[in-house]
């Protein structure tokens, strides 16, 4: 079982900070305070990872409802695993992890989220980049 990684505890913090903001400053909202206590002591022990099955279920239900407001698959439709790749070069999984999928929890989909994110490789990161990419600045005409 892959664990949760200390980036996605303090996104889900911060989300639930947005969505759900202090109203004097100083209380946070029950899912932020369930999510900080998780956060104090990754910290504090110096982990980097916190096992789902290990966290009260006020915190693993507020990460949850983080979680789905996450895209789900990389998948950029590209998928060259079925065409013999053992690793997507749209994605960036492994032929296993595509297969899966829909089986994994999402800390396990999360834990791909983050290595194929970490390595930048596969196309849905550069490939397609320059795309998106606003155009650049045209120039002015000399007269």
């Amino acid at each position: 079982m892959a664990g949760i990684h200390l980036l996605d505890i303090e996104a889900a913090i911060n989300w639930w900070r947005r969505r759900s903001p202090s109203p004097d400053g100083i209380n946070a909202c029950a899912e932020v305070q369930a999510l900080a206590e998780v956060y104090a002591l990754m910290v504090y022990e110096r982990r980097e990872e916190q096992e789902e099955d290990a966290m009260t279920a006020e915190a693993l239900m507020a990460w949850l409802d983080w979680y789905a407001s996450t895209p789900d698959a990389p998948c950029i439709a590209i998928c060259s695993t079925s065409q013999g790749d053992e690793v997507c070069k749209g994605c960036g999984r492994s032929f296993d992890e595509v297969q899966h999928w829909p089986r994994m929890t999402p800390a396990e989909k999360r834990a791909t989220w983050r290595r194929i994110t970490l390595q930048g490789t596969a196309w849905r990161f550069n490939r397609y980049a320059e795309r998106a990419a606003p155009a650049p600045a045209e120039p002015p005409p000399r007269d």
